[in-house]
């Protein structure tokens, strides 16, 4: 069923009415596409950025304590403790609210409640003040006989906030051991769901084991965890028997319990698997709920099945379902995702007409389907709209649409687009200089690059390991690798972990402009800055050993990679082979191949055709032909780099026949030949390897399938016609290839002006000038 027409067969449906044509609903555009006039993007994209951090200076450039009102706090003399909390919320740090609290506790009239203590525990758990949270419960236990469980959970929410989840497990002994307070199952599922969230699923079995042991009976949200925690480590199985389980505790599983199984199996990528649990949910008699539905609309959509996820609403709704913000949303993401856009506007369209207003999450699934579509006009439509309906864009909406212009090769409009964050109240952050940044890099505006990524250090954005990455890359790319040493040091200094990328980019530079020795040195720091070497990182400065004639060190740097356990791929060995075969080493390039198939990796076609190169350059011309007798026996398509060495070799031993017949297989049963192929053959049946008129079919064939021949070749097959006196045909020929060679008729005159006065030399001088300045080029006419 096609996507449209299902979509209208819905009752939650009315008639698609793209709201943002609507003429009432058509103000002032906020925003118009980037104009394509000069813009120097690195000329301080944030004016008004620079304003605020100038604000941001001057207003912690004083003590927080320094200027306190006269009415301390603006306070009423006879505060009540509401008033106290609200006080303490306002406050812009912690220590200004704890003076305020401090100042409070002297007041004669006034006794603090827990509730106070409790926002003032939330103040300084937000910034991780752990000792003074600590010796403020110490105040809160001399207020009170007996401290709330709640109050606990602050700590063990700040120390999650810092992922210092051991010390959010201890919480459980400071209760009892400090306060005498004993955990409750609110309290343990509490820190059981932040261990999960946190990943700390060893922590997790830890807590539940001490929950079980001290006594405390596991609720319906006891179980529900567990489940989320066994579903993240993708334990589906054991999930399901934790679910039976609940039964023995005298309890039942809920809509909570069924849809994070359902969440599990999606993850996981088996739909089918969550559509049987919402089976057994209603088997069960557990009603189902928004939130069941959402679900399973999101694993439709989620691969790639939005047709079947309308479906399935479709068929929900029959049963009393009514879609919700965060189903229109989901299915609005899913439609984007595989580039459905005409249908997302319509589901954008139904959800105003429903009466639910779009969210950010909506309009950025569009600004995003868009953008993947190369449709940024549009997406700045969509923008418009976002504005005009007063919902405010956010950084992922603008870095969407700044990386997407980059790619599409418009760095200029993207920087204009940068200009117009600040305007908005939004501050370009690291994804939005990075966009820019690797734009430019794409483009070749290299300074202009490194222009933005100082004027990002200037603003106070932090650059992060991409933005070095592709930095190195652009410096290692041209050559300049001290600058690219330089900001690997630059990173150092800042705290900037490095990673495997950053130091294969640098080997990588450095092997390819012949600097081995600072190649090797950058690969054994990387041992020493514990960064775990891979197979790009090996091959790249194997390949660098190889070029430089070390191909033995290369071959110990192999065996080095596989003690560390990688195992080489087919880039590695093809490398050594490539090496031995220009060396003339048969016999090692042999026992490449044979070590390759015994290491379980199956050579390839550019495997057998580099052996058959280095067989043929070593006269062994038999052997090579029965190998590629061999590949074709395997089944393997024949690429023109191995047929190519040995019909180059039966040419200089005369056997034109052989050649040509070898040539006509390959047409017929491999891959086309390449312009190398037709260079091989012209010249071949050029230098007397055949009839004249072989050379001249030949010639007329390779220009009707688009390809130039080789200026010498052509010489020679010229200077055999002349002897011949077959100048008529040498002025067709030459005729046939200024046509393939799209020459200007200026040139075509001179060429047979010179011929007219049969100055066959100084035409064909003017023809190889011409063949020369021609990229060998191959067209498809005739195949």
């Amino acid at each position: 069923m096609a996507l449209s027409f299902c979509l209208h067969l819905h009752p939650w449906t009315s008639s698609p009415h793209h709201s943002k044509h609507s003429s009432s609903s058509s103000p002032t555009t906020p925003f118009k596409h980037p104009s394509s006039s000069a813009v120097n993007p690195a000329s301080s994209i944030l004016t008004h950025q620079h304003q605020l951090h100038a604000q941001v200076a001057t207003s912690s450039a004083s003590s927080p304590f320094s200027s306190l009102p006269p009415t301390p706090f603006q306070l009423p003399p006879n505060f009540n403790h509401m008033q106290l909390i609200e006080a303490i919320h306002s406050q812009k740090d912690e220590e200004t609210a704890l003076v305020l609290f401090n100042w409070a506790l002297k007041q004669p009239n006034f006794v603090p409640t827990l509730a106070v203590y409790e926002e003032m525990l939330h103040k300084l758990g937000s910034v991780g003040s752990f000792e003074s949270m600590k010796n403020l419960l110490k105040g809160a236990k001399r207020l009170s006989r007996g401290l709330d469980k709640g109050i606990f959970v602050i700590f063990i929410d700040s120390y999650a906030r810092f992922q210092l989840y051991d010390e959010a497990v201890s919480v459980l002994v400071m209760m009892v051991e400090e306060y005498t307070v004993q955990p409750d199952t609110h309290t343990y599922n509490h820190l059981l769901n932040v261990l999960v969230d946190g990943g700390k699923l060893k922590l997790v079995e830890t807590v539940h084991s001490k929950m079980v042991s001290s006594g405390v009976k596991p609720d319906v949200s006891t179980f529900n965890i567990l489940i989320k925690a066994l579903c993240k480590a993708h334990q589906i199985r054991p999930a399901l028997l934790i679910m039976e389980e609940m039964g023995s505790h005298g309890l039942s599983p809920n809509e909570t319990t069924y849809t994070t199984l359902m969440q599990g199996y999606i993850e996981e990528g088996n739909l089918e698997g969550a559509l049987r649990v919402k089976e057994q949910m209603t088997g069960a008699g557990c009603k189902w709920g928004h939130i069941t539905v959402n679900v399973l609309i999101n694993g439709f959509c989620k691969e790639g099945r939005v047709g079947e996820a309308l479906d399935f609403v479709q068929k929900m709704t029959a049963e009393g379902f009514y879609p919700d913000q965060i189903s229109f949303n989901t299915l609005v993401n899913g439609l984007c995702r595989i580039g459905h856009i005409k249908l997302a506007l319509e589901i954008l369209d139904i959800m105003l007409q429903e009466g639910f207003e779009p969210d950010i999450f909506t309009y950025n699934s569009l600004i995003s389907g868009l953008c993947k579509t190369g449709d940024t006009e549009e997406a700045i439509d969509i923008l418009n709209q976002m504005v005009t309906r007063g919902c405010a864009p956010n950084n992922v909406t603008f870095n969407t649409l700044i990386s997407t212009m980059c790619k599409e090769n418009q760095v200029k409009e993207a920087t204009e687009l940068a200009r117009g964050l600040t305007s908005n109240g939004i501050l370009p952050d690291v994804c939005t200089f990075n966009a820019l940044i690797q734009g430019l890099c794409l483009t070749g505006n290299h300074r202009l690059a490194m222009e933005i990524f100082e004027e990002m250090k200037i603003n106070g954005c932090q650059p992060d390991l991409f933005t070095y990455n592709m930095l190195i890359d652009s410096m290692c790319s041209r050559g300049r690798l001290g600058d690219a040493l330089s900001l690997l040091k630059e990173m150092e200094f800042k705290g900037c972990a490095r990673n495997v990328i950053t130091y294969n980019t640098l080997i990588n530079g450095f092997c390819k402009n012949n600097k081995i020795q600072q190649a090797e040195e950058i690969f054994d720091q990387m041992e020493i800055q514990g960064v775990s070497r891979n197979l790009v990182t090996y091959n790249s400065l194997m390949e660098g050993l190889c070029k430089t004639g070390r191909v033995e060190e290369a071959a110990q740097l192999m065996d080095q990679m596989i003690m560390e356990g990688l195992q080489p791929d087919k880039f590695t060995y093809n490398s050594l082979l490539t090496h031995f075969c220009r060396a003339g080493d048969i016999k090692k390039a042999a026992d490449i191949v044979q070590t390759m198939s015994s290491n379980g990796c199956e050579p390839d076609v550019v495997t057998y055709g580099t052996l058959i190169g280095g067989l043929c350059k070593a006269g062994r011309v038999e052997i090579a032909t029965r190998l590629l007798r061999t590949i074709q026996i395997k089944g393997m398509v024949v690429a023109p780099q191995a047929y190519n060495p040995v019909i180059q070799a039966l040419f200089k031993r005369k056997k034109t026949k052989e050649a040509m017949r070898l040539f006509r297989e390959m047409m017929d049963k491999a891959e086309p030949p390449d312009a190398i192929t037709y260079k091989i053959v012209f010249r071949g049946l050029c230098s007397g390897g055949g009839p004249i008129g072989q050379a001249v079919d030949f010639l007329v064939e390779m220009t009707q399938r688009g390809f130039l021949p080789e200026p010498s070749s052509l010489n020679m097959l010229a200077e055999g016609l002349c002897a011949l006196s077959m100048e008529d045909t040498l002025i067709k020929l030459i005729d046939l290839v200024m046509k393939t060679a799209r020459c200007s008729s200026s040139e075509m005159s001179m060429i047979l002006g010179f011929i007219k006065i049969r100055k066959f030399e100084e035409a064909m001088a003017t023809v190889g000038r011409i063949l020369n300045s021609q990229t060998p080029q191959r067209s498809f006419r005739g195949r």
